[in-house]
């Protein structure tokens, strides 16, 4: 195994974790999840948090292992641009909040700049995809 691969699965799996770990929290207090989705006024917000904890909890694994790995990063990123329009619209924040919001507005673009990296590099040679 050489050293490019070793910081592929490296990075590849800390991304991974972010969603697989919040994906998993959605699962475990579902009614929690319905009812952020409700706060949003998502019109179906039951399939919203279904649907949230399927992309994170599930593309999560699958980036762990390195299946469909350019595919999983390409949904990721979508979903990760949805959430941060949905959810962290600084701009629309009182003062208070603004800061805050703006945190986690840039560290999802970030989030997505990582994910978009995946997708254009691919998993790397230790991975179900070893492409």
């Amino acid at each position: 195994m050489n050293a490019n691969a070793s910081v592929l699965l490296a990075g590849r799996v800390l991304m991974a974790l972010l969603f697989a770990y919040f994906g998993y929290l959605k699962l475990m207090n579902f009614g929690g999840s319905v009812g952020y989705f409700t706060k949003w006024e998502f019109p179906l917000p039951q399939a919203a948090a279904v649907l949230a904890v399927i992309f994170e909890l599930g593309g999560g694994l699958l980036l762990i292992v390195g299946w469909k790995t350019r595919w999983v990063a390409w949904l990721l990123a979508l979903y990760v641009v949805i959430a941060t329009a949905v959810a962290h619209r600084f701009w629309s924040y009182e003062a208070a909040q603004a800061f805050n919001q703006t945190s986690h507005f840039f560290k999802n673009v970030s989030i997505i700049g990582g994910l978009l990296y995946i997708a254009a590099v691919g998993p790397g040679r230790i991975s179900v995809d070893k492409a």
